[in-house]
């Protein structure tokens, strides 16, 4: 009686054994699985922008005219972005016009606004003093003045540098305010 109570256990722990082999064998090809996911992910998501460094960026019409900031971005269930809601106007969030505009309407752009003004190394109106300076030089021959602009690229960054949406401050100020749904 005793031998086939030892047998009995011998031949339960081996079971167990197995099942516990098994499931580690699992977990690190799932591991392994996930770690080559991650690292294709982290060299194909190169170029790619943060939809974090996107949300509070300048939104400029086609004269350069800021008309606004991005406050949100709207997707889809299935991950693509549908709208973006612009603020417009007010003063520090106060009387803010919200408005949801097609994503495909929108134009990033990783160039830095430039402005055909004759100063040096100045920040133009709207862009924060941290940013990198629109460097802009000058040179007066006579009567005939020549302004070259450069402007510094925002390309190896993870967000782009503005936004641009053809419409001016009035327009989108017309237009029928966003609301959340509750």
């Amino acid at each position: 009686m005793l031998m086939k109570s030892i047998a009995a256990g011998l031949a339960g722990s081996a079971l167990l054994v197995g099942v516990a082999f098994a499931q580690s064998t699992t977990a690190t090809s799932d591991a392994t699985t996930l770690k080559n996911d991650a690292a294709a992910a982290a060299t194909s998501a190169q170029g790619d922008w943060r939809a974090s460094k996107v949300v509070g960026l300048k939104v400029y019409n086609d004269a350069n005219d800021s008309v606004g900031s991005i406050n949100d971005l709207l997707m889809d269930k299935s991950g693509n972005i549908k709208l973006v809601v612009l603020g417009v106007g007010g003063f520090l969030g106060m009387g803010e016009h919200l408005v949801a505009v097609p994503f495909d309407k929108v134009k990033f752009s990783t160039q830095a606004i430039s402005y055909g003004t004759a100063t040096n190394n100045t920040n133009p109106p709207g862009r924060p003093a941290t940013a990198p300076p629109t460097t802009t030089t000058g040179a007066a021959t006579g009567t005939n003045n020549a302004t070259t602009t450069t402007s510094t690229s925002s390309a190896s960054k993870w967000y782009p540098d503005h936004a641009v949406f053809n419409a001016t401050k009035d327009e989108l100020k017309g237009m029928p305010e966003f609301k959340y749904s509750e």
